[in-house]
């Protein structure tokens, strides 16, 4: 099976590849560096003339409100325009969990114009909703610090790891279209400033992480059941501990 992935160079994108290469598919690590661009539609034709499925792992370079609205619905609408023109069969998107719940991030209201324009557009689609991975705690963490103190919500949290969202990715590019939404998650899931404060106690970091209701995440206010799934939502195997020691082993 042929399948393109767009962003197939990024964090998710090469161990999506790698995952389907491994298991025998024809795969095109599509980005900007080998040519291949959504935005411009650089390459876009040539790239998934042949593809049974088309996998969006693009991301936006810029998470200002109105640029990232811009790239994702550019790019969203390049791809299912060139899918449609090729006979694409199986759309797949990669989305977040809880993205309608949380309308003052701007982010999360471009992800949502995504989702529905891939709804809208006839192609067979699977969009695969993930929580915040493992891998940007510390980037959340530095987000949310002043004068050495990290203010967090005590909203619940339940991140997953890269490597557990690139196998159910994988796994959904190989499957039916669903024509609806899968969700995934880590295997914990507490209050957000715990989970935040364990990792940065587990990595040697001494900031102190304080319990704020009122601390905004990216911008957005973070209620009880805000950021994670509500109902029936597949797990990864990974969690935090096992996550810090794996990444402190190199990998």
């Amino acid at each position: 099976m042929k399948i393109v992935v767009i962003g197939g160079t990024g964090l998710i994108g090469s161990k999506t590849v790698a995952i389907l290469l491994q298991d025998g598919h024809e795969v095109v690590a599509a980005s900007p560096r080998n040519g291949i661009n959504s935005v411009t539609g650089e390459g876009l034709e040539a790239a998934l003339t042949g593809a049974q499925v088309v996998v969006d792992l693009a991301n936006s370079p810029s998470f200002e409100d109105k640029a990232v609205l811009a790239f994702f619905e550019t790019s969203t609408r390049n791809l299912l325009a060139v899918e449609k023109a090729v006979g694409v069969k199986h759309h797949v998107a990669l989305s977040i969990v809880g993205i309608e719940r949380t309308p003052e991030n701007g982010y999360f209201r471009a992800k949502v114009a995504q989702e529905k324009l891939i709804q809208a557009a006839g192609i067979p689609y699977t969009l695969v909703r993930a929580t915040q991975f493992l891998e940007f705690l510390g980037g959340i963490a530095d987000s949310c610090t002043a004068e050495n103190v990290v203010r967090l919500s005590p909203g619940l949290f339940q991140p997953i790891a890269a490597d557990d969202v690139a196998a159910s990715v994988a796994e959904v590019a190989v499957a039916a279209p669903r024509n609806g939404i899968v969700e995934i998650a880590g295997p914990e899931r507490a209050p957000f400033d715990e989970l935040i404060a364990r990792y940065l106690k587990a990595v040697g970091d001494p900031r102190q992480v304080v319990r704020d209701p009122d601390a905004r995440y990216f911008g957005g206010i973070v209620e009880e059941h805000s950021l994670v799934p509500l109902g029936d939502a597949r797990l990864g195997h990974v969690g935090l501990d096992e996550w810090v020691r794996r990444s402190k082993a190199g990998g």
